[in-house]
């Protein structure tokens, strides 16, 4: 018996060594992982990347920007059906566990000794807050080191943060696939929903996803990603965290994924959202626009651009038509499966309704069409094969652009199209606009580009933007990067430094041949008007204008001096440095649509200087606003503690008066003339007070029309890429008015018609139309309104500019003179 006690007690002071020393040895394990663990405190201040979100005026998304798509979504604003699938797939017991789940622990352990030497990955048995501390503080390392580093900082992590706050970071740090990082991407990247709009299904299936997104791609592995994703149902109803029949319904719900593209999210608004981009990316560069969280509230209004796209894309194609048919955009043989073939060819995706397509077979009458067929989610080729007809009405336009029958219409199909051609269509229309029923028309790519710009004349902010016919065909944005020639559409400067120095627009110059030496040897300058050899003699600077008489601009150039007209270009914003050049006078100088709008926009609102912008406002992450595009200060705007019948807001405007407000008025007043009896009547098909100025340039290279309403500027300029010749009649007047026409149109038809500001201090004096002078009492119909600011009026005599004797003495001149001969050079009478 003494000898039992005797080992009793040797078992028992063995084993309390052995005790002690194992609790050592792990007491000295802790401590050596313990010492090189990483600062699990910064969890606190994590800022994970978050994409930057972009949206229209009207809080529609019109795009997103980021290396990571992740939206951060705080804990209570996740659905509890979506916590509870990702807790049944990942970690059940996370609300009673301490870090670490032991039981998982023991199983994966007798998997592991059950596989060891079969070269199989182990099996993890990580709770969330395990991943967590992995995925934020260690890194993927499958080592034994790594797993008890890991589970060291999940009781640490536990002891420290919430529970809520540990799967919070787990739900928005995860990566789920196709791009996707956190809960609130993935669910607009598979399904293009928010969170709270997950089916039981839907949520399961992206609850499968962490262990191994790649391998449950919802169409490459279809099967497999069904499978796992009902395995994520089961676990849910034996949890009872759904009832029976939601379980039977969710597993039957059939996987449909709708891809979110990473382009514009609005359409037709791609060349605005690279501007946006841009933008962003030059204020605070590439970090905080890919990773910043920033929302920016732009100023693009969608149902203007949509607007101002269909308008700008009927210009170009209607002028490119009437150059003729430049043959097929490719060819490909159609034995066998032509649709794989089709769906190799770059196809351009922004120009809906057009869709390219394969001519299968023609005949005279007709040629039938096989469509290019989309691409499933993995980029496989879709097996539909969509067909259609190409009737003769479908190609009359197809005139040959060159060859024996050039210009002349086709009387057959087969003149125009053969089998193999690769072409864009879009439905064929009725008369009254109706589709006719499974036909289309043929259609090219313009080869001819142009851009246009809407904006708001008070406050700078673009409305619409188109940069070109396609974004997908050429990123280029026309209307902010292409420098071109105004040519005519440049004047209004001209006048309007003038007119802000002592002229008026009853003044009167000379419409004659001038010659202007320009020295050192490079010859004599002979400015002409666009109709060659036809001359008006004396004529007012209204009348000018309403003509786009060149001669009579580079005379009142002349008088007024090039320096004057370059400071005035400078505080419009048209040129940074104009040359002193007379023929810059005449639109000689390159400039770009939204330079021109905006100085358009000054003429508008009074002659208030305009800043340009594409963006109202940018917000960090945590919605502190960091950009605010109105800096006008809005005294009484806030209300402190509640209306208590102070007085109302007033907003104080400090922006620098570039041009007189009356002057402002003289020369929209002029150019309203333009459109009513000039060289943009066709604006007056708007039916309302609309003002404006064509332009087209040597060679009618460029074809420009910048006009406006009261509350809204248009700009359009039409040319192509590389500068050529438009042709014959490739003018402002007959290009680019018709394609504002168009837009306003549709812009301002609800709107009603306002008349322009007339600012206090204004005279409104009838003159007579011709001679500028006062109307007498018989004048009758030849009498106009002019407006005359104080201390002007109309001429009592007929001063003209630009007419002297041979000694160079002004010389009086009858109203009527408008068949006078002048001497070259001079514009002395003989």
């Amino acid at each position: 018996m003494r000898l039992l006690l005797r080992f009793m007690g040797f078992l028992f002071a063995a084993g309390t060594i052995v005790f002690l020393v194992g609790v050592a040895a792990v007491a000295g394990l802790i401590w050596h992982f313990s010492k090189d663990l990483p600062d699990y405190s910064q969890l606190q201040d994590y800022e994970p990347p978050v994409m930057t979100r972009v949206h229209a005026a009207d809080g529609a998304l019109l795009g997103e920007y980021s290396k990571e798509r992740r939206l951060y979504l705080p804990i209570q604003a996740i659905p509890k059906p979506v916590i509870n699938a990702f807790l049944a797939a990942e970690d059940k017991n996370f609300y009673e566990h301490g870090g670490i789940d032991f039981t998982g622990m023991a199983r994966a352990a007798v998997l592991y000794a059950q596989n060891y030497g079969s070269n199989r990955r182990p099996q993890g048995a990580s709770t969330i807050t395990q991943q967590v501390a992995k995925n934020f503080l260690l890194t993927n390392e499958v080592s034994f080191n790594r797993k008890i580093k890991e589970a060291l900082l999940a009781m640490r992590i536990e002891r420290t943060y919430t529970k809520d706050k540990i799967l919070e970071l787990y739900l928005n740090e995860i990566y789920l696939g196709l791009g996707a990082y956190g809960i609130a991407a993935a669910s607009l990247v598979y399904f293009d929903k928010s969170v709270n709009e997950l089916t039981i299904a839907e949520a399961s299936y992206l609850a499968a996803l962490p262990k191994a997104p790649a391998a449950l791609h919802p169409v490459r592995n279809r099967d497999r990603a069904i499978e796992r994703r009902n395995y994520v149902i089961d676990r849910l109803l034996e949890n009872g965290w759904i009832k029976p029949a939601d379980a039977v319904a969710a597993r039957k719900e059939p996987m449909i994924v709708t891809s979110r593209t990473n382009a514009a999210h609005i359409f037709a608004g791609e060349y605005f959202a690279e501007e946006v981009r841009r933008d962003i990316f030059e204020r605070y560069g590439e970090k905080k626009l890919y990773e910043g969280g920033l929302s920016v509230r732009t100023t693009l209004d969608p149902k203007l651009q949509v607007m101002a796209r269909k308008s700008m894309v009927a210009g170009l194609v209607n002028f490119d038509e009437a150059q003729g048919w430049r043959g097929a955009q490719n060819k490909i043989d159609i034995t066998g499966d032509w649709g794989v073939k089709l769906a190799e060819v770059k196809s351009l995706s922004d120009i809906s309704p057009w869709r390219m397509a394969v001519v299968l077979e023609t005949s005279d009458q007709s040629a039938r069409i096989g469509f290019q067929p989309g691409r499933e989610l993995g980029g496989a080729v879709l097996k539909t094969r969509d067909t259609g007809l190409i009737s003769l009405d479908g190609v009359r336009w197809a005139k040959a652009a060159s060859g024996p029958t050039r210009f002349k219409t086709p009387t057959a199909v087969t003149q125009v199209l053969a089998p193999g051609d690769v072409i864009y269509v879009d439905p064929l229309l009725n008369k009254d606009g109706s589709k006719v029923d499974g036909q289309y028309r043929l259609r090219q790519v313009p080869e001819v580009s142009g851009a246009m710009v809407a904006m708001d004349p008070w406050t700078g902010r673009v409305v619409a933007m188109v940069g070109g016919f396609s974004f997908d065909q050429s990123q280029f944005n026309r209307a902010t990067q292409a420098y071109r020639q105004p040519g005519s559409s440049f004047k209004p400067i001209v006048y309007s430094t003038a007119m802000d120095n002592g002229y008026t627009p009853s003044t009167v110059v000379v419409d004659a041949p001038i010659e202007i030496d320009q020295g050192q040897g490079a010859g004599v300058w002979r400015p002409e008007n666009y109709s060659t050899g036809k001359y008006y003699g004396p004529t007012t600077l209204r009348n000018a204008l309403i003509r786009s008489l060149n001669t009579v601009t580079v005379r009142l150039a002349q008088d007024v001096g090039m320096p004057l007209i370059g400071e005035y270009a400078k505080r419009f914003g048209v040129y940074d440095d104009l040359p002193n050049y007379l023929s810059y006078a005449l639109g000689a100088g390159e400039t770009t649509v939204m330079r021109m709008v905006t100085a358009y926009s000054m003429f508008a609102n009074g002659g208030k200087r305009v800043k340009p912008t594409l963006i109202d406002r940018i917000q960090d992450r945590y919605g502190h606003t960091i950009f605010k595009h109105d800096q006008r200060e809005c005294r009484g705007c806030d209300a402190g503690d509640g209306w208590k019948n102070q007085p109302e807001p007033t907003l104080v405007d400090r922006r620098e008066q570039v041009l007189d407000s009356m002057t402002a008025y003289q020369i929209t007043s002029m150019m309203e003339g333009v459109v009513q009896s000039g060289t943009a009547t066709v604006l007056r098909e708007v039916g309302k007070p609309i003002a404006g100025k064509t332009g087209t340039t040597n060679d009618e290279k460029d074809a420009w029309f910048i006009g406006f309403s009261p509350d809204l500027v248009v700009g359009v300029y039409i040319g192509f890429d590389k500068p050529r010749n438009l042709g014959k009649g490739g003018t402002g007047g007959h290009l680019a008015a018709p394609v504002v026409r168009d837009f306003m149109k549709l812009a301002l038809v609800d709107k009603p018609a306002v008349p322009f500001r007339v600012p206090a201090g204004i005279k409104l004096i009838r003159v007579d139309a011709k001679s500028g002078m006062r109307a007498g009492p018989g004048d009758g119909g030849r009498t106009i309104l002019e407006a005359f600011k104080p201390g002007t009026a109309p001429p009592d005599n007929y001063s003209v500019i630009g007419v002297a004797d041979a000694e160079g003495r002004s010389l009086s001149v009858s109203p009527d003179a408008d068949r006078a001969i002048f001497r070259p050079g001079t514009g002395g009478l003989y």
